[in-house]
């Protein structure tokens, strides 16, 4: 699995106003969590910024090295984002060992164009972006992939399609849908009203003449 080193500080003081302290300053306030506890840290928010943006939907392993010689192997576990500015915020991760088999969710990558598509009109949907596994750090796969060149109109391929290395467990359903060709939808032809239209004016016609007699008697 892909590793890469963030540069890292300690940090004692918590709290929305030391949040925003540490912004002003260019830092990134985070967390670690390991086995039911946590250490605030701080990182340099660019270098979170660019590690963000070069391993979206990824699973990378994260060697956090501090400038006292201390190093934490984690795992990315979550981060906000300010819902107005779109700024990040904060940034969360879990500690790992690689002798303890961690559980995280990994992204689905759907490889080549379906036949389905290509020469039938067909439409590709996507049902699973994530799956849900288990395994040692060291296995993790950055994502996973699955061909669906072969898919026709009608035919699927589900979680037990997908070719997974030994010593990973996966928690979702073997049957799930991962992705399926769906036929094009048909625009219904549009029916002609005029006869309605007609039928519709006829009584209106009926008792306008009615009246007339009426009144001329």
């Amino acid at each position: 699995m892909e590793r890469v080193t963030l540069n890292a500080e300690h940090r004692t003081e918590t709290g929305k106003g030391v949040a925003r302290s540490l912004r002003r300053q260019g830092y990134m306030p985070a967390v670690i969590y390991r086995a039911g506890g946590s250490m605030p840290i701080k990182l340099k928010r660019q270098d979170i910024v660019n590690f963000l943006n070069s391993t979206m939907g990824e699973q990378v392993m994260v060697n956090l090295q501090f400038s006292d010689g201390d190093t934490r192997l984690a795992l990315l576990k979550d981060y906000q984002v300010d819902p107005v500015k779109g700024e990040l915020l904060h940034t969360d991760f879990y500690e790992v060992s690689l002798k303890e088999k961690v559980r995280v969710t990994v992204s689905i990558v759907l490889m080549g164009e379906p036949v389905g598509v290509k020469r039938e009109g067909g439409i590709l949907q996507q049902t699973l972006s994530e799956l849900e596994i288990e395994c040692l750090p060291d296995m993790i796969p950055s994502h996973l992939e699955i061909d669906v060149s072969g898919l026709k109109v009608g035919r699927s391929l589900h979680v037990s399609d997908l070719t997974l290395e030994e010593g990973i467990r996966v928690f979702d359903d073997p049957e799930e849908v991962i992705a399926t060709v769906v036929a094009p939808a048909v625009e219904p032809e549009e029916a002609a009203p005029a006869e309605e239209a007609v039928e519709a004016a006829e009584p209106e016609v009926i008792k306008k003449g009615k009246k007339e007699e009426a009144e001329e008697g």
